[in-house]
């Protein structure tokens, strides 16, 4: 590299090489590059990203400045201001959903904390800034509406859409809003296969970067029924440390595969206990077994999540969304969202989609 000043066409050749986390391909290609202003060595310009990617957001934007000081070093000073990309959201599969990743998450067995972090995940990318839609589609256990301090029943709107209920800007839609709590739900495979699909094509979800999922225990039809209503992103494990648990989440992680649902990580959940008063962990059910396993079945680990006074307190309480702020347990929500973000966009980026058309 000469000692002349770098101009705009070579800032434009290194950011050749960002690419966006959401569509995998470069950010130059993708017009989320303006405003670029380049004088004597000083350098500022705007960085689009999707909300989709809002957990990724100042990760991207130090690689750009990393990438910059690497390849052009004559630069003083880069200034990256951080903006929202929009871009059209097709509707994927036979219900129509507007939602650009759909991930299920599921375990092999009940009592594994599955409900409590599907709604930790849906609130940390609300957090981050993406648009995020829950649906509990465990249908014989609804635990959502608890966790979340959420009642009544949805209201039918234009063109006859239920309405979800909210909490906190996540939209919400469970089956527990639907039957009394006490009510047992005693449904056939078909049955089962109506509600969710009435859930997902009826439910005026709008516009979502992410629909999470939160599964049945076990590897029942639901997986199925899924699988045959529009493309999941993916799905998300979790278990707990101890090798009966591992046991059934090995079924489980098979039984998405099967159905061609890729896995995209597992979770270690009530992976050790953290004493309030002396703040010592103890191992209750074992530490680190989930993620030996994971290593094992060539599968991500996206992270763990340790017992918690406060996390049982705040499902009891209906305030769950507050435990992915608390300074106790943010970290472990915050690196199990961040690491998943991270794991689709290295996807992305290894096989970046072609753009795609909307059919009038």
């Amino acid at each position: 590299m000469s000692d002349s000043q770098p101009q705009v066409p070579d800032v434009i050749r290194v950011l050749d090489k960002l690419a966006d986390p959401y569509s995998g391909r470069p950010v130059t290609k993708t017009d989320q590059v303006k405003e670029i202003d380049l004088l004597n060595g000083d350098l500022s310009f705007t960085l689009e990203l999707t909300t989709h990617s809002a957990p990724l957001w100042e990760e991207t934007k130090q690689k750009a400045i990393d990438l910059l000081k690497a390849e052009l070093p004559q630069l003083k000073e880069i200034r990256v201001n951080l903006a929202e990309h929009t871009r059209k959201i097709e509707a994927i599969g036979q219900v129509g959903l507007t939602v650009r990743s759909v991930i299920a998450v599921g375990s092999g067995k009940g009592g594994v904390g599955k409900s409590t972090i599907a709604a930790s995940l849906a609130f940390s990318l609300k957090n981050a800034g993406a648009k995020v839609g829950l649906l509990d589609a465990d249908v014989y256990g609804p635990s959502v509406p608890h966790l979340l301090g959420l009642s009544g029943r949805p209201e039918l709107i234009a063109e006859k859409k239920i309405a979800p209920l909210e909490r906190d800007g996540v939209k919400v839609m469970s089956m527990g809003f639907l039957v009394e709590p006490e009510r047992a739900v005693i449904w056939r495979g078909p049955m089962l296969h109506g509600a969710i699909t009435q859930f997902l094509r009826d439910t005026a979800w709008g516009e979502l970067d992410y629909l999470i999922i939160d599964m049945p225990p076990g590897t029942g039809d639901i997986a199925l029924t899924l699988s045959q209503l529009l493309p999941l992103t993916g799905a998300v494990v979790v278990c707990t440390p101890q090798d009966v648990a591992l046991l059934d989440a090995v079924k489980a992680i098979a039984m998405f595969k099967t159905v061609k649902i890729p896995v995209l990580g597992v979770v270690e959940n009530m992976s050790g206990f953290i004493c309030p008063d002396t703040g010592k962990e103890w191992d209750i059910f074992g530490k680190g077994g989930a993620k030996k396993k994971a290593a094992e079945m060539n599968v991500p680990f996206l992270g763990d999540v340790p017992i918690t006074i406060s996390i049982r307190e705040k499902g009891d309480q209906g305030a769950a969304p507050q435990v992915v702020q608390e300074e106790q347990t943010a970290a472990y929500f915050q690196a199990i969202c961040q690491n998943l973000v991270r794991g689709l966009a290295d996807n992305a980026a290894a096989s970046p989609p072609m753009p795609t058309l909307t059919v009038l």
